[in-house]
């Protein structure tokens, strides 16, 4: 019997319906695609919640296994990632009640950790310099989205970064429409505002520092002392 190649079947799109029937129907590997097709948008939103890569990866487990002794149950009016989403949710969520830290959405969480960076994967052949300065970039943006409160930050992440449209949104966080524009919109300006109060100190922009200024010194002073 043929060995079934996962990156096969992923290549040819199959639709998330025909990959559900044929692992109800028996063919259980096939839900590896599903996983992979998922597992960035699942960590973003579990990302909104928790900063701990090993809790974030325990929580996508449990929500992985959990969506798949429920398969049976999905129903094919949404789409599975969606589904996934609200029971990744609910695993943070009762995660959190575990632990006795569950915040009011209204307030803003006074424990915000800053040691975790999200799983952005670099396309591009970049040299030291210029990876330096995007993972920079990068953390600094991070800092500023874990600066908003929760309500804020999820809707950001699944709309800005994840693209989801405000329907699936609405869908998985369990609030309106209008909701879900108006938390996106404001967390639009406070992230403009922390990102402001960020960067206040503008003796640091356009910067000639560090490497750069020992390579052009090291250059001229090469020349001069010949």
């Amino acid at each position: 019997m043929e060995t079934i190649k996962i990156n096969d079947l992923n290549n040819q799109k199959l639709s998330e319906s025909e990959i559900i029937k044929r692992i109800l129907s028996g063919e259980k590997e096939l839900y590896e695609i599903l996983l992979r097709r998922n597992n960035q948008k699942l960590f973003r939103v579990i990302r909104s919640y928790i900063k701990d890569g090993s809790e974030i990866e325990d929580i996508m487990q449990n929500t992985y296994l959990k969506a798949f002794e429920k398969l049976y149950q999905f129903k094919h009016s949404s789409s599975y990632g969606t589904w996934l989403i609200r029971i990744g949710i609910n695993e943070v969520l009762a995660r959190l009640k575990e632990k006795e830290k569950v915040v009011n959405l209204y307030q803003r969480p006074s424990e915000v950790k800053q040691n975790s960076i999200l799983e952005i994967p670099d396309k591009n052949q970049l040299n030291p310099e210029k990876r330096i300065i995007r993972n920079e970039a990068k953390q600094f943006l991070e800092n500023a989205i874990d600066s908003l409160s929760l309500k804020y930050r999820t809707v950001y992440m699944l709309r800005e970064i994840e693209e989801m449209s405000i329907n699936e949104i609405s869908e998985c966080l369990d609030v309106s429409k209008s909701n879900v524009k108006v938390r996106l919109h404001r967390a639009k300006n406070m992230l403009k505002e922390r990102l402001y109060e960020l960067t206040a100190n503008k003796e640091d922009v356009f910067g000639f520092g560090f490497s750069r200024c020992d390579n052009i010194t090291d250059s001229v002073m090469r020349i001069v002392l010949k």
